[in-house]
């Protein structure tokens, strides 16, 4: 396998290890007082002052008039829609029905690409993708057994929407994040997407500026901020730039896992024989869908 191909997989085995963590610190930041509007807003003007400051590091490059405006549109799909929506869905519905709708996106990416990019259907490819979906929700059930917990049909679409909307970004702008840097791209991205996210937020914001929270619970929203938000979108791209749009989205089974794997090191959740094979699964559904090559049209992304 080419170097450049195996390091865009580490990578986004990388950034899915990140975004799996980053649920359970979210959480806890939470729980300590920390709104989602907050964190969320946080989240995003965090990552844009890093790219900032990174971006001071590598060649200035030019953007065309066209492209800031695609830069804008990518923000929104990839950012904005994708974290808004999957916030607000998950303040309306239950935990497990909004980890369960997350397992979409590789299935949304795949149809994408046959709809709008003229790829062909290969059948070992699907079964990749339905492999993975099902080891993934085999894990995630797996991991919630309570019976009292309740979804939410409007959060439910939320969630799902933010997955169609992340996928859309995946697919449309593949062209796009081939011509510039990482740094570049995601500080625009990153500035774009605060901008259009700071109304919804501002009040949450003014209100925990005038609260006084441990030095632990910022360490959270750092790892928030810095691991689950500019590291893994770093990671991401890189990826982006070399696979796939659905062997990109395909790592986001990698999360549920991540997730299991961390809640049995610090002793809050146990690994038996079917969480064994659901992550066997999950395993050989990436690998089928890595293996498989696509056959696209000549048409190229914007």
């Amino acid at each position: 396998m080419d170097n450049k191909i195996v390091k865009a997989h580490i990578a986004l085995f990388a950034a899915a290890s990140m975004w799996g963590l980053m649920s359970p610190v979210g959480k806890m930041a939470m729980n300590a007082g920390i709104t989602s509007l907050s964190l969320t807003s946080m989240r995003m003007m965090g990552a844009a002052l890093c790219f900032w400051i990174a971006s001071l590091f590598v060649p200035k490059e030019k953007i065309s008039k066209r492209d800031f405006l695609l830069l804008f549109f990518a923000g929104l799909l990839g950012i904005v829609f994708n974290q808004g929506l999957f916030i607000f869905g998950l303040s309306l519905t239950s935990p497990i029905d909004a980890t369960i709708i997350t397992t979409s996106l590789p299935i949304i990416t795949l149809i994408l690409g046959v709809l709008f990019f003229k790829e062909r259907v290969i059948p070992m490819k699907i079964v990749g993708v339905i492999i993975g979906a099902v080891g993934a929700l085999i894990l995630i059930l797996s991991n919630y057994n309570n019976a009292g917990i309740s979804g939410n049909i409007w959060g439910d679409v939320l969630c799902l929407f933010a997955q169609i909307s992340f996928a859309c970004y995946l697919t449309i702008f593949k062209g796009l994040i081939s011509r510039y840097h990482v740094f570049t791209l995601m500080k625009w991205m990153f500035t774009y997407a605060s901008i259009c996210f700071i109304p919804f937020s501002f009040y949450d914001l003014s209100d925990m500026i005038s609260l006084s929270f441990p030095v632990g619970v910022w360490l959270e929203v750092g790892y928030v901020v810095l691991f689950g938000t500019f590291f893994a979108y770093v990671l991401i791209l890189v990826g982006q730039k070399t696979l796939h749009p659905t062997v990109v989205s395909m790592y986001n089974y990698i999360q549920p896992l991540v997730g299991t794997v961390a809640s049995v090191f610090i002793g809050i959740g146990t690994f038996g024989w079917i969480k064994g094979v659901a992550s066997a699964l999950i395993f050989v559904g990436v690998y089928i869908v890595t293996q498989t090559k696509s056959r696209v049209s000549t048409k190229s992304n914007v």
